[in-house]
């Protein structure tokens, strides 16, 4: 009989790698109980990723749902995991030392037993606070490689990265195939080669299904000394998600490992509440093509966990690029080949930006490269003429040190736009904030919370965190959710019984007994998809009139528009003067913020979105005299 291998159920990476959200609190809650009654996990991963930020946009606070979610496996003697971004915490962006510090604090006064710490450059040196920030709070610090498949990416790389994490501190190792493409030989020896070392460091193996390797490797690993295998469970097992429960113990039990048995008759309830909580409304943001695998997926290595919302966005880009077909009198494209087109770029991109293992953030980041160099190529414009400011960070070695080279020609685009490299500590870049945010707090009278974990909030996550204390967060939520539905009905309706508005309907919503009126645009009217909310009795102030003889700043793409992307930013406010080449705004879109310049100098005469909204491509954001 072979050693023992224990089971984590990935529940929220699972959501977030199918689709966009995550189930609310009370479904949370709810489901629990039953994924304890399984009997078969050892762990459970309740927290990392967007799993906050999805909290906030559903203006549901992410803290109380932490500590709901994680106590009932507390109790079952379950441990409880998180992923943390090292550098950039819960958020795409990199994060203050002493935010990092807090959020170990915070997360394990909620109930986070483990912290998963994955830098996506590989950079040690990301990645070490986090190790002293996790055990300084009582939590396992599980350390991870971030795998992907490149010349430079070999079995060595891997093995002497692992040795390093383990001699500064680390608790355990996960090996993190995030986007499946390890390939199985490799990953076994990666993993003896760590149990030769330090045969007591327990491994740990998370994957993803797409590609098709993951059952060969998950086979690999165990033989090669790992003790825990990330799973997942129907409906939400294979396809850009992770090989199901079932599956693996069936293969691990017949080459003679101990496994867990699982209680069957509470696996059909936990898979019958994932159906319900599915059809209930987190359907509508699951595209059907990430229910299947597909060894296209090899090539541009794209991760699992960002594959859910990749259609999504594709559906929008896929939008602004037929419109500028049609007005060129092109024929205009279909998804499959602007999925394509972009696998292909991101393919000529990734070598050429220094090989970043393709995972949150920088997977986006070179997907949203590449998607940008497509869109740009389409209307005419040349391949890099649109770089978001968090890209040049990657690029300049702001966020950490590239693996391999940058390409000659963006070495020789950032010296045109005056750009410097940088090559120091990646933290330096990101001086202290909790006291100005603390101060913001105080003035605004909020309350930093129990454990200061508001404080952490509104720190880690500002923009979200103000949408969702106006109750903006809940009505744009609400909003979206009824026109998707409308627009599901519609199209699963052979009839025209069902017909959507042809005008703009204006529509109540409550929130916490505060009446709300809104305006939703329904299909091809639909120019603002999320739509600004007002309170009913007592509108906010409509964004000054475009005045008579400005120039306007129109939106490069699709997304939410922000004056500022943090608290220390001072947004500029009409009758301000800029200069050609200052930067004015941001519109949030794909999860990076893409700066806004003003291409010429003058005085703001009008802002003609409100924060937060959103906004279309050659949208008016400004008026500039």
């Amino acid at each position: 009989m072979k050693k023992e291998i224990k089971f984590s159920l990935v529940f929220r990476d699972m959501w977030q790698s199918a689709g966009k959200y995550v189930p609310r609190v009370d479904q949370l809650t709810k489901v629990a109980p039953a994924i304890i009654e399984m009997g078969c996990f050892a762990r459970v991963e309740t927290n990392g990723g967007g799993f906050e930020q999805v909290n906030l946009l559903f203006g549901e606070n992410p803290n109380k749902a932490v500590r709901e979610w994680t106590k009932p496996f507390h109790e079952a003697g379950i441990q409880t995991h998180m992923l943390d971004r090292a550098l950039n915490g819960l958020r795409m962006s990199p994060v203050p030392a002493d935010v990092r510090q807090l959020f170990y604090k915070v997360k394990k006064a909620q109930g986070t037993d483990i912290a998963r710490t994955f830098c996506g450059l590989n950079d040690v040196r990301n990645i070490e606070p986090s190790i002293e920030y996790a055990k300084a709070a009582g939590m396992i610090s599980q350390c991870c490689l971030c795998i992907t498949h490149s010349p430079i990416h070999t079995i060595d790389y891997y093995t002497q990265m692992a040795y390093t994490l383990i001699e500064k501190g680390a608790d355990e190792i996960c090996i993190k195939d995030m986007a499946g493409i390890g390939r199985p030989h490799s990953l076994g020896q990666i993993v003896a080669n760590i149990k030769k070392k330090y045969p007591d460091i327990p491994v740990q193996y998370h994957s993803h299904a797409g590609p098709g390797f993951n059952m060969a490797s998950i086979l690999e690993v165990c033989e090669a000394g790992c003790d825990y295998i990330d799973v997942g469970m129907e409906p939400l097992s294979w396809g850009t998600g992770h090989a199901d429960l079932l599956a693996v113990q069936a293969m691990l039990k017949d080459a003679g490992f101990v496994v867990p048995e699982v209680n069957m008759n509470a696996y059909m309830k936990v898979r019958g509440m994932i159906q319900e909580f599915i059809d209930d409304f987190l359907g509508l943001y699951i595209s059907p093509r990430n229910r299947l695998m597909n060894s296209l997926l090899i090539g541009p290595g794209l991760p699992g966990g960002m594959m859910g919302s990749l259609m999504s966005d594709l559906e929008k880009n896929l939008e602004s690029i037929n419109k500028n077909r049609v007005k060129q009198g092109k024929q205009t494209m279909t998804q499959d080949e602007l999925l394509i087109k972009l696998f292909d770029e991101v393919a000529y991109v990734w070598p050429r930006v220094g090989y970043p293992p393709l995972v949150t953030p920088f997977s986006q980041y070179v997907k949203n490269l590449a998607l940008m160099n497509v869109m740009q190529m389409e209307k005419g414009k040349e391949r890099w003429s649109m770089i978001a400011e968090d890209i040049w960070d990657m690029l300049l070695g702001k966020a950490g040190r590239l693996p391999g080279e940058l390409a000659p020609e963006l070495v020789e685009k950032a010296k045109e736009e005056g750009r410097v490299f940088f090559t120091g500590n990646p933290q330096d870049n990101y001086p202290n904030a909790l006291d100005t945010y603390r101060r913001k707090m105080n003035e605004k009278h909020w309350e930093v919370g129990e454990d200061d974990e508001e404080l952490f909030e509104y720190a880690m996550h500002p923009a979200q965190y103000e949408a969702y204390r106006s109750g903006k967060a809940k009505v744009d939520f609400k909003v979206d959710v009824a026109k998707r539905r409308a627009e599901k009905e519609k199209a699963n309706t052979p009839t025209t019984e069902v017909a959507l508005p042809k005008t703009p309907q204006v529509m109540t919503v409550d929130v916490n007994g505060q009446a709300y009126r809104v305006t939703v645009a329904f299909g091809e009217t639909a120019t603002n998809p999320a739509p600004a909310a007002t309170p009913a009795p007592q509108p906010a102030a409509a964004p000054a009139a475009p005045a008579q003889g400005g120039r306007e700043v129109l939106s490069p793409l699709e997304g939410k528009f922000f004056l500022v992307k943090n608290a220390t930013e001072t947004p500029l406010k009409v009758g301000d003067t800029v200069k050609e080449g200052d930067v004015i705004c941001y519109v949030e879109a794909m999860k990076t913020y893409n700066t806004v310049r003003s291409e010429f100098s003058g005085t703001i005469t009008a802002i003609c979105v409100n924060p937060g909204d959103s906004v279309s491509e050659d949208d008016v954001l400004m008026i500039i005299q």
